[in-house]
This record gives structure tokens, sequence and C-alpha cells, in this order.
């Protein structure tokens, strides 16, 4: 018998031990609002940040990967105790290759979430594909799982939530906010 869509996904996050983000339609709602400086504002989701600091305690480590350079991103990133921060990387797939080297880590341990088709040489690479449902539908059709939350409203805290359960790690995660 064929697993569910749903169980396949389990399957996959099952074995992430890094999970990359892309930034723009993922940890932010894919609008760009300028200052009248002309600096880029950003805003992010705090179940977003809670749940990558809950993935991190679990030992799945976190990078980012972002085509856009941006202060706010590197300010965001260090908030989050995040140090694989990839910022201004058009071929995400080089940056992608390169981490997973120095890490020792095979494809099939990463996953990625993205948005757009830049995400895609990536995305088609590791073991498990995320994507948004506001995403590009080349990205959704080749995705592992799509969220039901939009990026910036609370996707990444879904998918971090989703590996911690794929996992085993969920109730851990959760227990000294219950205590």
């Amino acid at each position: 018998m064929q697993p569910t869509a749903l169980q396949h996904a389990t399957e996959c996050a099952q074995r992430i031990k890094l999970m990359i983000f892309d930034v723009d339609g993922v940890l932010t709602d894919g609008g760009l609002r300028y200052s009248a400086e002309g600096e880029a504002i950003k805003t992010f989701n705090v179940l977003d940040g809670l749940g990558i600091k809950l993935l991190q305690q679990s030992g799945v480590r976190v990078a980012i990967i972002s085509a856009r350079q941006s202060p706010i991103l590197a300010r965001r990133a260090a908030d989050l105790g995040i140090t694989l921060l990839m910022q201004g990387i058009h071929d995400k797939r080089i940056a992608f290759e390169q981490s997973i080297a120095e890490l020792k880590l095979m494809p099939a341990d990463c996953g990625f979430m993205g948005d757009d088709v830049i995400d895609l040489p990536v995305m088609t690479r590791t073991g498990f594909a995320v994507s948004v449902p506001n995403g590009h539908a080349e990205v959704r059709a080749r995705a592992h799982y799509v969220t039901e939350a939009r990026g910036g409203h609370g996707a990444v805290r879904e998918v971090c939530d989703f590996i911690l359960r794929a996992q085993g790690n969920y109730e851990a995660a959760l227990a000294p906010y219950l205590a």
C-alpha cells in the first residue's frame, strides 16, 4: 500500500538534521516595505522564532539562505542563535552544497523551505522540501509538505512543530512550558 502524502512528509522529516529557510515569503510575508531613507523593513513572526529555537534545542541545526542582503535579517538571525546565515546568495544550490560539505551531511538529512523558483535548486536536492500555500505553483508541486499558514504568519513554526512531532521530540520541547 502506498503511503499518503502526509505519511511520506513525516518520514522525510524524521531524518532532518539541518533545516534551511528562505526569508522573503517564508520568514516574512514577502512584502517589501521601504523607509523614507530607502531602508528595507521586514516583519518577522514571533511564533516562528520560538519554533526555530525549539527545533535547535532538539538538536536540529537551522540555517538561512537568502538572495537579498539585509542587516535586519542578520539581527534576527543573531537573536535566534542562527549562525549559518548566507545572504546575497543568488545561486542557493552552491551555498547549500558548501554548507552540507562543511557539516558533513547528506542532502537527504536536510530540509529546505522556500516559496519561489529560485529555491527549487535546493528544494529538489533535499530530503524534506517545504513550501507555503502562497508560494509559486511550481514550488508547491515539488514540496513534500505545504503549510497551512502563509509565509510570515506562522508557517515556519508549523514546519518546526511538524519536524519535532515526526522526530518524537514535540512533547519534550513543550514540557518546560507545561510544568
